[in-house]
């Protein structure tokens, strides 16, 4: 038991270890702080839940070294994130930024829920037994209706 717990921890420090290779890393610290704060905005493409920062897919180290090189590359942050966002779309940053299409997004399900509502309580105003088809006959209309029954 004691050795399977052992097996478990150094095995979880080697994880640890790799996700952390020196060799990724940029030289300058100033730089790769401002990179690891730039890993907490990109959403990994794979996982989808997760930050390039936290992700452990293929396509989470490929991101942080596109991240690495244009910071390495003097570009700022705004330029970082605007180059990733061309090349993958909004859905790259874990915080979308605000536009009128995601407002839309974001606001139409309380949309619908008002439109339901609003149904609701026309329907509920309206007196029992009437129908928005149901419409009064004319004069010539009864009479048609009568001659149709005569027959």
């Amino acid at each position: 038991m004691r050795l399977s717990r052992w097996l478990m921890a150094l095995a979880a420090l080697t994880m640890i270890a790799a996700a952390a290779d020196p060799a990724d890393r940029l030289s300058n610290p100033a730089q790769e702080a401002r990179a690891k704060a730039l890993f907490q905005e990109f959403r990994c493409v794979e996982c989808q839940n997760e930050s390039i920062d936290d992700s452990e897919a293929p396509v989470a180290h490929d991101l942080r070294q596109a991240v690495r090189r244009e910071v390495a590359a003097g570009a700022s942050d705004q330029q970082v994130r605007d180059f990733l966002v061309q090349r993958y779309g909004e859905f790259i940053l874990l915080k979308p930024r605000f536009s009128l299409g995601n407002a839309a997004l974001w606001l139409s399900p309380f949309l619908v829920v008002l439109g339901g509502v609003v149904v609701l309580v026309i329907r509920a105003r309206r007196p029992a037994g009437t129908s928005l088809t149901e419409a009064e006959l004319t004069a010539e209309e009864e009479s048609r209706v009568g001659a149709l029954k005569d027959v």
